[in-house]
């Protein structure tokens, strides 16, 4: 077991005690464990799975103001989410980036009443926008950033400038308009981030993966390890649900909650497609694009890493459960690609991961699903223990729904806040270099490494990349996993020693970009968990229950069949 883990629940065993439980480690319940931890309180956050295993894994990976959000009239959340997505990209530099993002136009007077109507909060349906509409959209975008602008203003092209930019782009595309906002390379590990640094700044709060709170007949609470099943009693003078789409689910199991309440949050599946196909790549001229399907649907396509991403769907889900890419879903993403690359054509084969996961929205009478709001609010209960529901929320705006449902704790606590996090780097945002032309030919110097390996350990560790060249370096020679890939064994056995890892699955779908970038193989995934089973102590036996069980986890909802792991080896 993780020395991590050992200590904490040693911990608790002494002390049980804590001022606020957080249930729920995705982005939302990590952010507001950073909050609260550094006011100074003692805080418990308790995750059944791993870290930002579910929704959190599953975003588009875009950090984005919500052009589209202006439309239904929310100027206050593109408010927050520009704030937010700027401050992201100076507290985060290694993992979030500028993104130029383009919206291929077909007509100019298009959505211009729609637009009104959706602005009106009237009965509508989803209609192409035009020029115009877009053009009044992203005036009002640069207006919002207007004193604190980091990033360029939109740029309006007509239909020869963008053939020519754009030769493979649908035929009747007449305008092209181009606006700026940025995406997060590693998502899970900015969520592993943050919880090192609250834990580091406060070292009475610990945080919790694969564990679970239950509620006694007496309204008591228990902390049970889900790894080794032992049990510990836990106090709390707050909790904080932040469960994301389970949040109604988890009200009702808490303390003083046994009767139903009014729903809360309902939830909408988003699915994803990763394609490794170089000549949509290359026609994509590193630009997102950002288009209408012909449902009406936003749809997106970004260069993402090593290959594609595309997406999504917007499905309204009744019961939340974990979900995966179905082929409806499929062939809807690869259909929606003729609205923009009519002449490109990407097939089933090419697409290396897919990815799902619910969107935890506020409950909403809308028909559209587009049109539910992406804001957020905290939503007090009453009980032994006052509960904090975090319903709603997006990934840009994490910081800021954590900073709200902070203050609200803090007031039901008496206490004041003491620290602001909206300038606070994040791990290896912290003291990351101005000049990484200069820092990556400093690091081959050092290490004697090349170029491509320092720009791995910079975009995956930021200022933090000297540390983990020096913990690998105790393990000799550096030998990647395989020739074309940028891991080594001892990278690896680092991140199974220091990153909380309990499965394998952890490592490879979240610590490390290995599945979601298509080069997991049958062959890579025996040699990690040799690597990581000698870090963790794993017996043959429990390294073969490892390996079965995310080659199935892989099979069943990335979409990455056994077959497929095998002929990747060959």
């Amino acid at each position: 077991m993780p020395e991590t883990r050992d200590h904490h629940f040693a911990g608790i065993s002494k002390n049980g005690t804590f001022d606020v439980i957080v249930i729920g480690g995705g982005i939302n319940g990590i952010g507001v464990f950073r909050e609260l931890s550094l006011q100074g309180l003692r805080v418990l956050l308790v995750e059944r799975n791993d870290f930002c295993s579910g929704c959190s894994a599953a975003p588009s990976r875009m950090i984005h103001g919500g052009l589209r959000y202006l439309e239904n009239g929310e100027f206050s959340l593109v408010r927050e989410s520009l704030q937010e997505r700027d401050a992201l990209l100076k507290n985060a530099p290694h993992m979030v980036k500028q993104l130029p993002t383009t919206v291929p136009i077909r007509s100019i007077f298009s959505g211009l009443l729609n637009g009104v109507a959706n602005f009106l909060h009237l009965p509508t349906k989803p209609s192409e926008r035009g020029a115009l509409a877009i053009k009044a959209g992203l005036m009002m975008y640069d207006w919002v950033t207007r004193r604190r602008r980091i990033l360029p203003k939109h740029n309006f092209r007509g239909p020869s400038q963008t053939r020519r930019i754009w030769p493979h782009m649908r035929q009747g595309t007449r305008f092209s308009a181009t606006y700026y906002d940025a995406w997060i390379s590693h998502p899970e590990r900015l969520g592993l981030e943050l919880l090192q640094d609250a834990e580091a700044a406060n070292s009475d709060s610990m945080a919790l993966n694969y564990a679970d709170l239950t509620t006694n007949d007496d309204d008591t609470l228990t902390l049970t390890d889900n790894v080794s099943g032992k049990s510990l009693p836990v106090t709390a003078k707050a909790v904080i649900n932040a469960t994301g789409a389970w949040v109604d689910r988890t009200s009702s199991q808490l303390p003083g909650r046994a009767q139903a309440v009014t729903p809360m949050v309902e939830g909408t599946k988003g699915s994803h497609l990763i394609i490794d196909n170089a000549e949509l790549k290359e026609a994509l001229g590193g630009h997102m694009i950002y288009f209408e399907n012909a449902d009406g649907r936003v749809c997106i396509l970004f260069p993402y890493l090593s290959n594609v991403l595309v997406g999504a769907t917007d499905i309204r889900v009744e019961t939340p459960c974990r979900t995966r890419c179905e082929d409806e879903e499929k062939d809807y993403i690869l259909g929606s690609l003729k609205n923009v690359f009519p002449d490109i054509d990407v097939t089933q084969s090419q697409i290396v991961f897919s990815y799902s996961g619910i969107r935890p929205l506020p409950k909403s009478d809308q028909a559209f699903t587009g049109r539910i709001s992406r804001s957020h609010f905290v939503k007090r209960l009453e009980g032994p223990i006052p509960q904090f529901c975090m319903i709603g929320g997006k990934w840009t705006t994490f910081r800021a729904f954590a900073e709200q449902a902070t203050n609200d704790v803090l007031n039901e606590l008496g206490k004041s806040r003491t620290s602001e996090t909206l300038n606070l780097p994040i791990g290896g945002g912290r003291d990351y270099p101005t000049d990484t032309a200069e820092w990556i030919a400093t690091i081959c110097t050092e290490f004697d490494i090349k170029p491509d390996r320092a720009q791995h350990l910079l975009d995956h560790y930021g200022a933090n990349a000297g540390q983990v060249l020096t913990a690998c370096e105790q393990h000799g020679a550096a030998i990647k996993l395989s020739d074309d890939c940028s891991y080594t064994f001892a990278e690896i056995a680092h991140l199974a020693r220091s990153e909380r890892i309990v499965h394998l699955s952890d490592l490879v779908l979240r610590r490390t970009d290995l599945a979601i970038t298509g080069q997991v193989s049958t062959t890579m995934i025996a040699n990690v968990a040799k690597v990581v089973g000698s870090e963790l102590g794993w017996s043959a036996a429990q390294r073969k229950r490892e390996i079965e069980a995310l080659t199935s986890e892989l099979n069943e909802f990335y979409g990455v069949c056994p077959q497929t792991l095998s002929n990747r080896s060959k």
